[in-house]
């Protein structure tokens, strides 16, 4: 592997962090993870996931940012560059990824004009008293029309143009410095109103209790009870997809990384702030939901349905829903940028392309794919606007997340482990601790190839 001259980079080791942190943390750790741990049990899968992050979220990311550290290019060219043959077929793996950043961002979009709206909602009052039936009328008001949902989602993709058309320096880095802290800070209030306002006690108990049998056995009416190993396979997909990894967007990230800062090091601290976000906003929902009567295996409404009521029936609610779904903004702003910088750099530094046009060109694909998104909650909801059964919504979620992210980090780690010289990675990572470096190769060989390809066949259904 030769190292090649990156035509931009971050000022700072710090700053990569924030910036791969901000791509890290979004609405998988405030929206997804607070529901798909309820839906599983509490203590016992956020253990689960943990060890899941450890044993394939942290060795993949490192993969990625060794490969782009190395390149200096975006994906596309980092995966053809780096192989003897200069094959086209690895180009193409980088290329699947940044097709599903671009897919992703599509969708996306509109789930984080979700948010837009309910700060909008939180300010005019509109969570005073709300009950379960009002809130779930809320939100289907706002997802039921097109008007609606078209507005929020071109805000919002605006927001992210505006930023990635900047450059990194300019546009991600001043964003990510500035977001990150301010994140952390919001995240930091909205625990503290917690303790004051809800069941905190028992909210920590059910994030940290570890009881296995709750999330590995499945018990019918009748007692009977058999093993499912289906928490395992969804926490280990959950830790891998909130990483943002297998779409390019931390390799391309990585190309960006100062020579000097540790890919290791580095990397651990991303996992753990990205980890402890999605901790803190547990320990910030689910006392609430507990304080009010709520359900925290209510699914994907727990955010947009179930905590609007919350703060609608607690003293100070109206500013602690400001709060929160500003941090929800934050959260998918940081992350949006990440998954339209790839596409980006690929376009502006192999299309010939400036990275204005480069930006408004990819934008504005996205923005016109997610209109299809935007309207499968309303007017294509119906069977005549369905694929292969799904809505366009629910198609591009499942055909980027279920498909092309495992398999991007699958052939992630198989080009690192064994395609790459090992003696290149070593040097790369340079690694204190040989036995280190030696369990992190066998690793990106064998378990995290495993891993992955569980996770993929359990998300199309064959296991």
């Amino acid at each position: 592997m030769t190292e090649r001259v990156a035509h931009n980079q971050w000022s700072s080791r710090l700053v990569f962090m924030l910036a791969s942190i901000g791509s890290a943390v979004g609405l998988g750790n405030i929206w997804k993870f607070p529901y798909i741990t309820g839906e599983y049990g509490g203590g016992a899968f956020v253990l689960v996931y943990l060890v899941c992050i450890a044993l394939i979220g942290i060795p993949v990311m490192m993969a990625e940012i060794l490969l782009g550290r190395c390149a200096r290019a975006n994906p596309v060219v980092a995966f053809r560059s780096l192989v003897e043959s200069k094959s086209r077929v690895w180009g193409g793996v980088g290329l699947m990824g940044v097709f599903a950043g671009f897919v992703i961002l599509s969708f996306y979009s509109v789930v984080a004009g979700w948010a837009l709206a309910y700060v909008v909602d939180a300010l005019s009052g509109a969570f005073d008293g709300l009950d379960g039936k009002r809130s779930g009328a809320l939100f289907s008001s706002l997802t039921g029309s097109p008007q609606r949902l078209l507005f929020w989602h071109t805000a919002f993709m605006l927001l992210t143009v505006a930023v990635v058309a900047r450059g990194v320096r300019s546009g991600l880095e001043r964003l990510v410095t500035l977001l990150m802290p301010l994140l952390f800070v919001l995240l930091a209030l909205l625990v503290g109103y917690a303790m004051v306002a809800g069941e905190f006690a028992r909210g920590f108990h059910y994030l940290f209790d570890i009881d296995f049998p709750r999330v590995f056995l499945q018990c019918s009416d009748d007692g009977a009870c058999t093993f499912t190993a289906k928490p395992l396979l969804v926490a280990m997909g959950h830790a891998f997809f909130t990483l943002s990894l297998g779409m390019g967007a931390i390799m391309v990230y990585g190309s960006y990384m100062p020579r000097g800062a540790s890919i290791a090091g580095s990397t651990v601290v991303i996992v753990i702030a990205d980890t402890l976000v999605a901790l803190m906003a547990g320990l910030a929902i689910f006392p609430l939901v507990f304080a009010n009567g709520l359900e925290p295996g209510s699914g994907p409404g727990l955010v947009f349905v179930s905590l609007p009521i919350a703060f609608g029936a607690m003293p100070g609610g109206q500013l602690a829903g400001v709060l929160f779904f500003l941090l929800l903004v934050f959260a998918a702003w940081s992350s949006s940028i990440s998954l339209m910088e790839p596409g980006v750099a690929w376009l502006s530094g192999n299309g010939g392309l400036s990275r204005v046009r480069a930006t408004l060109i990819l934008g504005g694909a996205a923005w016109l794919l997610g209109i299809g998104a935007a309207l499968s909650f309303n007017l294509w909801s119906g069977e005549d606007y369905q694929f292969f059964g799904r809505t366009w919504f629910d198609l591009e979620d499942f055909l980027a997340s279920n498909v092309l992210l495992p398999l991007g980090g699958l052939f992630t780690a198989l080009f690192v482990g064994w395609v790459a010289r090992r003696r290149s990675s070593e040097n790369e990572l340079a690694m204190r601790d040989s036995r280190l470096f030696g369990l992190w190769h066998f690793v990106i060989r064998y378990v995290a190839p495993a891993g992955i390809v569980l996770v993929f066949l359990n998300a199309i259904e064959v296991v």
